[in-house]
């Protein structure tokens, strides 16, 4: 970053990828004044699915220059990137079938009065949006905003700024013009944009402290905003389960997309009564990661994604072996001084561990610690200021059940690591944020859910025969 703009990196080599200039002024006023001059919110239901669709299309057939740049500019493993683009492409499917009945308007008979609730656009939502998933995240925060009649002003993360301009083209190609829009900002900037009267709603994911911050500015302007902020879910391994199982699962979880997840099973809390045998199975999955250049197939883990956040890492594990922490498994990391590399690396603490159990690690680091029954695991559990996703691993759908239902998440998966599906709500509590993104959710949180009723009309009216601006056919 420079003052005049942003030059991307390769975290695998350390090589300049590219440069782009901040937006100018005029350049900002006119993507805000074209946002909120589209007629896109008066759009009939037909074209947005038809728009939906064009967008599943789009991402099919350039899906490995999406996949490469993911890679290229963060890191993510090939294999990986092209994953990241086919679950944005199941979302796609999933609005273009889903949306008409999600905005159907509603009617009602209310003694002699009649009413219709509509689900109506707000207008310009601005996305302040992280680079851990450069699509998904663009997906999974703007689409429903887009389905619901709204359109979007991304402010990419830095460090995928070529994606972000991939990702316009890419809504372009589908959309038109003016629906999506991205603009390359410093940090004022944005916090201006936030309050700029065109603007309706925000929306933000990443660090509970910038979420503050931008939850503060959209606040003194009375805006809607949505926050999907930090997290350190629990993955809890109980006396009853599938150890083999949970053992996988937990090192899937902790290092995919190279440990930078939201929702990534960063505490691992174990009964003590298996805890020698979780161990046992844990250990040489961790050893058998295979970290490397992440443009070749043969590697599942490549480099973090800056190196700040590296350092943060290393701290994290110093402070938590001086505490007494013990390493238990770690996997081998390129010895160069080209890129950002990290080892991966599980480390055994206390369950009173004040740092690596109450932080969040991004990163290929995980913690492990244990607890003596159920009601000691789920208090660990809810010991994290965040609370954001967990898991709960028991060979009874019952005993879980009563293990999930006192843990204060926003999602708990039974037998299965944590992840973002489009037919799901997901979204945190506690300093996880609040609001929540996908499913029928995702549409209604960044809109107008409008209730309209008429007295002794009699009969219900046709909502279909509603002024422009409805989003009916």
């Amino acid at each position: 970053m420079t003052a005049d703009g942003i030059t991307t990196v390769n975290p695998a080599t350390g090589d300049e990828l590219g440069f782009y200039s901040y937006a100018s002024p005029r350049r900002v006023d006119h993507v805000l004044a074209t946002a909120a001059a589209s007629r896109w919110g008066d759009s009939r239901i037909e074209d947005r699915v038809a728009a939906i669709t064009r967008l599943g299309t789009v991402l099919v057939a350039r899906r490995e220059e999406f996949a490469g740049l993911i890679t290229l500019e963060m890191g993510k493993p090939i294999r990986q990137a092209r994953a990241e683009i086919d679950k944005c492409v199941t979302a796609c499917h999933y609005y273009a079938a889903e949306l008409p009945g999600m905005l159907r308007p509603e009617t009602f008979a209310l003694d002699d009065d009649a009413a219709v609730v509509r689900v109506l656009p707000l207008g310009v939502v601005f996305g302040i949006l992280p680079w851990n998933y450069p699509w998904w995240q663009v997906i999974r925060a703007m689409l429903p905003a887009i389905a619901a009649g709204n359109t979007v002003v991304l402010k990419h993360a830095d460090s995928v700024t070529g994606s972000a301009v991939a990702i316009e083209d890419g809504f372009r190609e589908a959309f038109g013009a003016g629906v999506l829009q991205t603009l390359v900002l410093d940090s004022a900037t944005a916090s201006d944009i936030i309050g700029d009267p065109r603007v309706a709603a925000v929306t933000f994911t990443g660090s509970d402290r910038v979420g503050a911050l931008v939850a503060a500015r959209a606040g003194a302007e009375l805006k809607k905003c949505l926050l999907e902020l930090g997290g350190s879910d629990p993955f809890i391994v109980l006396a009853d389960a599938d150890i083999a199982e949970a053992a996988a699962a937990a090192v899937h979880s902790r290092f995919l997309n190279n440990g930078q997840s939201c929702i990534a099973a960063k505490r691992i809390l174990v009964h003590r009564a298996v805890r020698d045998d979780f161990v046992d199975a844990l250990v040489p999955h961790v050893r058998a990661l295979e970290v490397g250049d992440p443009t070749d197939e043969r590697f599942s883990i490549g480099p973090i994604a800056r190196a700040d956040l590296r350092d943060t890492l290393r701290e994290q594990r110093h402070r938590a072996l001086a505490a007494g922490g013990r390493v238990l498994a770690e996997a081998r990391a390129p010895d160069t001084d080209r890129g950002v590399w990290f080892a991966p690396s599980v480390v055994e603490v206390a369950g009173d561990d004040s740092t690596i159990l109450s932080d969040e690690t991004f990163g290929p680091l995980g913690a492990l610690t244990v607890g003596s029954g159920d009601e000691d695991l789920i208090a660990l559990a809810n010991s994290s200021r965040y609370g954001l996703s967990s898991s709960v691993w028991s060979a009874d759908s019952h005993h879980a059940a009563a293990v999930a239902g006192g843990l204060r998440t926003g999602a708990v998966f039974v037998n299965m690591p944590s992840a973002t599906d489009p037919r799901l709500p997901t979204g945190g509590v506690k300093a996880s944020g609040y609001g929540r993104e996908l499913g029928k959710w995702g549409v209604y949180e960044l809109a107008n859910v409008q209730a309209t009723r008429i007295r002794g009309s009699g009969t219900v009216f046709d909502p279909y025969s509603a002024s422009a601006g409805s989003g009916t056919s």
